[in-house]
């Protein structure tokens, strides 16, 4: 690990990081406070990322502990790093950097600052095998978080066909075509994977525990998702309908769903009453 550049390293990325560029957690930007140094201060840094401002602060100044790899995962999403700088910042702190196409879960800074921008409408990233790497506020309200799941439930795929609690938000009627969709959709992503071992693990994973899965991946339907009308069950809102529209990256293994209202439809005011409850 060297200590002193990372140290750089991470000063250097947060000063170049305008606050305005990213959705600060409310509270953190006090209001009539003028800023002292350019971009973030370290305990918004800390914020985004998940840690203590104690914590962070001691990475910043040279005399931390090594940070884990889910911590340089979280500082890789909170300083909005390119791929490069986060292998780069890796490497600086003595770990190899993931591989694959998910890259340990590694969002493309474009993807972060649009879902930042979408403040009043649900939005999260989510890869070709169905993990859910960030939500805005308005998507765990609706959803419920969906980021901290481990393993193969990472994949919401894996849980829909594994986890009946992960069908709850939709009604049971639409379950049959959440089905056929989401098989034809991982059908299209494992076949641009080829010799992908976590897109193997994944379907082998729910062949061998899933019948359900097994008859339908077997009818070879393909299709990639990228648009889709959605009834949503929320507990306090009861189902809202919504539209599903997937913003897909260059490489197409990372995907922005953002989940809008039809004009004119009781989604509309159901949108708006979900931003004051929020998740109460």
């Amino acid at each position: 690990m060297n200590r002193a550049e990372l140290a750089d390293f991470l000063r250097r990325r947060r000063e170049s990081l305008h606050p305005g560029y990213v959705s600060l957690p409310t509270g953190t930007l006090r209001p009539g406070t003028r800023r002292r140094t350019p971009g973030l201060r370290r305990e918004e840094v800390a914020q985004l990322a998940g840690m203590s401002t104690d914590y962070y602060g001691r990475l910043e100044q040279a005399r931390g502990p090594q940070p884990s790899k889910q911590v340089l995962a979280s500082l890789a999403r909170a300083l909005r790093l390119t791929r490069d700088e986060r292998d780069h910042m890796f490497y600086l702190a003595g770990h190899t950097p993931p591989a694959g196409h998910a890259g340990g879960g590694h969002v493309r800074p474009g993807l972060l600052h649009l879902l930042d921008r979408l403040t009043d409408t649900p939005a999260e990233v989510i890869t070709d095998l169905g993990q859910i790497l960030a939500q805005n506020p308005m998507a765990v309200a609706l959803l419920g978080d969906q980021t901290g799941y481990r393993g193969l439930a990472r994949s919401f795929i894996y849980r829909w066909f594994t986890d009946d609690t992960a069908r709850s938000i939709y009604p049971q009627a639409d379950h049959e075509h959440h089905t056929q969709v989401q098989v034809a959709d991982l059908r299209a992503a494992v076949a641009k994977r080829p010799g992908d071992p976590e897109a193997a693990a994944l379907v082998a994973a729910l062949q061998r525990e899933s019948p359900e899965f097994r008859a339908v991946w077997e009818q070879h339907e393909v299709a990639v998702r990228r648009w889709d009308r959605k009834r949503i069950v929320h507990p306090a809102l009861g189902i809202l309908e919504v539209d599903c529209e997937v913003l897909l990256s260059e490489e197409q293994d990372q995907r922005l769903l953002v989940f809008s209202a039809p004009p004119g439809s009781p989604a509309v005011e159901q949108l708006e009453f979900l931003a004051v409850i929020g998740t109460q």
